[in-house]
């Protein structure tokens, strides 16, 4: 049976071909160069902590300062095979960014599989048993 819910079709075919990372993967990522966006609204990033290494850019102005043929572009924006990963707070709205940036050629533009809060998750119990020291190391 067809799932009624139109916005679940969306979903998935914003998802459709896109190489989603795994909240293990995301250090590994930015390790090889990839931009990772946290689109968190401010208030969840108050409430819930910020990103480390994640550049801040509001939804409402994401393809503006992505687009690699914007003149209010960031200048880490610098051509289509720019890997973008974006993460949201559960990895919703981030999949249907990615595909909004995929469609202005960011070919590369990705998400976060289930946003922060899973990023939150894996990174408090991959930490457990470790020493202080190491816990205040970033991941991977």
């Amino acid at each position: 049976m067809d799932d009624p819910c139109r916005i679940n079709a969306l979903l998935a075919d914003a998802r459709r071909g896109m190489d989603r990372v795994e909240p293990a993967d995301l250090h590994a990522e930015q390790t090889q160069g990839a931009l990772v966006v946290d689109i968190r609204p401010y208030e969840q990033r108050q409430r819930d902590g910020e990103l480390p290494g994640a550049v801040v850019i509001d939804r409402n102005v994401l393809e503006w300062r992505l687009d690699p043929t914007s003149p209010h572009r960031i200048p880490e924006a610098t051509g289509p095979d720019v890997r973008v990963v974006l993460v949201c707070n559960e990895g919703y709205g981030s999949s249907l960014a990615a595909a909004t940036l995929r469609q202005l050629g960011l070919h590369r533009a990705t998400d976060l599989v289930g946003g922060f809060s899973a990023w939150r998750s894996w990174r408090s119990v991959s930490r457990e048993g470790l020493s202080d020291r190491d816990r205040s190391l970033p991941p991977g």
